[in-house]
């Protein structure tokens, strides 16, 4: 449904505000008497510090996928999310506690420390779970881009099984699957009640995606990964038939209730504003994925003018590869490229793993703190392959390399050019750099590498795709012409979409235009939009902030700037928000000036 023009100017900055603690007065009793000396109150440091356990406690309680997804050893294995709505009930107000209390902490007694951090990360990421209440995910939760379905595959992966005592645990946790399933059947069922569902071209892929999980035997099962690391026939039996008789059965329900009850009830528009208080819903997400306090309609705005000027510098590297002086004919000479193909999945593979091993061997002469960890580039599990989902990264831990996942679909289909520029984004310079780095950082509380924000995180993968073609790290004479055609063209069709009343067609045609994605992708991104609102917004909202503290910082100290200490500034503190990366690389400034 078209959004009306009254309905574009409502939407403002949500407020940082929270629910009031609970009441604590004292009963009958008379009170303690007062002591001669007042105890010294608690400081700044101690507090955040103090706040930053209770959070990280309460991580590992209510979201205990997340650690192994950052890389963090947990305390236990057993133990899956509370999805009930008792369970969310629970979780929301012990973030709204430790949020209360961090809101009291000032944060300029705090300036170039590490607590300094750890209140900036712990805060931001309260707040944004805060104001993203409003959406109530949990009513609608069927995405193809980062569902649960998919989180249980990957945890299959990473599920320690080296010990009978670890495999006990895992045993016990993937014993509670069936149950949390079900559950979130009857969360689905709520919320189609109450006027919550996904789109339904979204929920096909998810049942796509659920029919490539219980292909096969047991054996045959990406859970089943867990017995082929652990040497332990028992165990191997034991999960084999804790898959037939119970995971396997729970995924078949929650299918069939897909496509023979939700998706004919599933809502036909893309926008999220179609669910109750979806405008307040898409704001939120927005300064969620950004860390930025922009309205849709500066977002939209600052995303036109920026392909504008990207298309301007298209036009020169056209005329210089093909002799061409309009936009839409140099891309269209850059997809018919025939040096630009691929001619089979190997081919794809070798060629993307060349290109990270290149990207490596010349970092050191671009960054000061240059990581050890190494990264792998994997393929996609057979039932990811033509789901929708993209190319992505998967941080490390210690003694696990980190892993950039590529999709061998369709190879010939696939530019050359977009391969170089996709594994820099993901790897060197980009992803793989950053999360290396951020594990390094002493002196912050451990909770920090739980925390992830789109923003600075994908800003930063986003400026690396510009920053590999200043290393000289292209090779094809496509990769630097579509990467340029392609930014910021997230920023116009995301807020398009969901608050400005584009139609589906409307949007297939602006991203089209780019020329970065073969057109039968084109589905896959928009169908992306339509299940992650605001969050493609967040790649050119975080790049073009660091390209502005760059130029800034090249502006104030002239010869003296050192683009390798400028990048070990800007990656020194993980995915911090982006106010606070600016606060931190102006106060640099100052120091070197």
């Amino acid at each position: 449904m078209a959004q009306t023009t009254r309905r574009i100017a409502a939407v403002v900055t949500l407020a940082t505000t929270v629910a009031s603690c609970a009441d604590h007065s004292q009963d009958s009793a008379p009170p303690p008497p007062v002591p001669d000396v007042a105890a010294p109150a608690e400081s700044a440091t101690t507090a955040v510090n103090r706040l930053a356990q209770r959070y990280h406690d309460y991580l590992m309680a209510h979201q205990p996928l997340r650690a192994y997804f950052a890389g963090v050893d947990p305390p236990d294995h057993d133990r899956l999310p509370d999805i009930s709505p008792a369970g969310i009930q629970a979780a929301q107000s012990e973030e709204d506690a430790i949020f209360e209390a961090l809101d009291r902490v000032d944060p300029g007694a705090l300036a170039g420390t590490g607590e300094w951090v750890t209140l900036a990360l712990v805060r931001q990421d309260l707040h944004a779970a805060h104001a993203r209440r409003v959406c109530r995910h949990e009513l609608w939760d069927v995405n193809q881009m980062s569902g649960w379905q998919l989180a249980f595959t990957r945890l299959a992966e990473l599920q320690p099984v080296a010990t009978p005592d670890q495999r006990a645990q895992a045993l016990a946790r993937w014993k509670k699957i069936a149950g949390y399933v079900d559950q979130v059947t009857a969360n689905l069922e709520a919320g189609l009640e109450q006027g919550y569902s996904a789109p339904r071209p979204v929920v096909a892929r998810v049942i796509a995606q659920l029919d490539g999980l219980l292909a096969g035997s047991p054996e045959d099962s990406p859970f089943y990964a867990m017995a082929r690391r652990a040497d332990d026939g028992e165990f191997a039996a034991a999960l084999a038939e804790l898959i037939e008789r119970a995971i396997a059965p729970a995924l078949r329900r929650h299918r069939d209730y897909l496509e023979s009850d939700y998706l004919t009830r599933a809502r036909e528009a893309l926008s999220v504003t179609e669910i109750p208080h979806g405008l307040k819903c898409y704001q939120a997400s927005l300064v969620a994925y950004t860390t930025l306090s922009r309205n849709p309609q500066q977002v939209f705005d600052l995303g036109r003018e920026t392909v504008a000027a990207n298309q301007a510098r298209v036009i020169e590297l056209g005329r210089a590869a093909y002799g061409l002086d309009d936009f839409d004919s140099i891309i269209a000479a850059a997809k018919a490229d025939p040096a630009d193909r691929f001619g089979s999945a190997e081919e794809l593979l070798e060629f993307s793993r060349e290109a990270v091993a290149r990207a490596g061997a010349e970092m050191p002469n671009w960054v000061g703190a240059m990581p050890v960890q190494p990264v792998e580039v994997v393929p996609f599990q057979p039932h990811e392959e033509g789901t929708g989902r993209s190319a992505h990264y998967n941080p490390g831990s210690e003694g696990r390399p980190g892993e950039y996942r590529i999709p061998l679909h369709a190879p010939a289909e696939q530019s050359r050019g977009n391969a170089e520029a996709t594994a820099f984004h993901e790897t060197w310079p980009g992803h793989h750099l950053q999360v290396a780095v951020s594990r390094t950082l002493q002196g912050v509380h451990p909770v920090t590498r739980l925390i992830w924000f789109s923003g600075p995180g994908e800003g930063w993968a986003r400026y690396s795709e510009s920053l590999a073609e200043e290393m000289g790290l292209y090779q094809t004479t496509t990769g630097p012409i579509r990467r340029r055609a392609w930014p910021a063209r997230g920023m116009v069709a995301d807020p398009g979409l969901h608050v400005f009343g584009w139609t589906r067609e409307q949007v297939a045609e602006y991203l089209k235009a780019a020329g970065r994605f073969p057109d039968e992708r084109i589905d896959d991104m928009i169908d992306r939009i339509a299940i992650l609102p605001g969050q493609l917004t967040a790649y050119d909202s975080g790049g073009l902030e660091i390209v502005a503290l760059r130029r800034e910082a090249e502006a104030a100290l002239g010869e003296a700037f050192d683009v390798r200490e400028f990048h070990d500034r800007v990656l020194e503190y993980g995915t911090i928000p982006l106010p606070a990366l600016r606060e931190h690389i102006e106060a640099w400034i100052v120091s070197r000036r």
